[in-house]
């Protein structure tokens, strides 16, 4: 059996989190700080937040099945730093929220890939 030093598990499931939170919220905190917002963000809002908080579901689901396995500590770890994923793509980046509607379902699928797979 190949071991990995880098767990692809906890690295997915903490960028989902992350930009999916930023995908949901970012509509919200664009009006109330007069960011730009792209089009799927204004012309689809609702589409648009229901990704995001499918991908934080998913990521969520991953967290559940990772506590329940016996790794408690890598499920902590993974709800903190997706918080703090999402702080940063929000935060520091404004517009790269944008690119969390891409990177959002591409790190789930890889995600559930990767979940599967296991």
């Amino acid at each position: 059996m190949l071991v990995s030093a880098i767990d692809f598990g906890l690295l997915l499931a903490v960028l989902t989190m992350g930009w999916g939170i930023a995908t949901a919220a970012y509509r919200p905190v664009a009006e109330a700080v007069h960011w730009p917002m792209g089009s799927p963000q204004r012309r689809y809002p609702h589409v648009a937040q229901g990704l995001g908080w499918l991908c934080v579901t998913c990521a969520v689901s991953f967290v559940v099945w990772r506590t329940v396995a016996g790794y408690p500590a890598s499920a902590a770890m993974i709800l903190v730093f997706g918080l703090a994923w999402a702080a940063f793509w929000l935060g520091f980046l404004r517009v790269g929220a944008q690119s969390a509607l891409l990177l959002a379902p591409l790190a789930a699928a890889l995600l559930l890939w990767r979940w599967l797979a296991w």
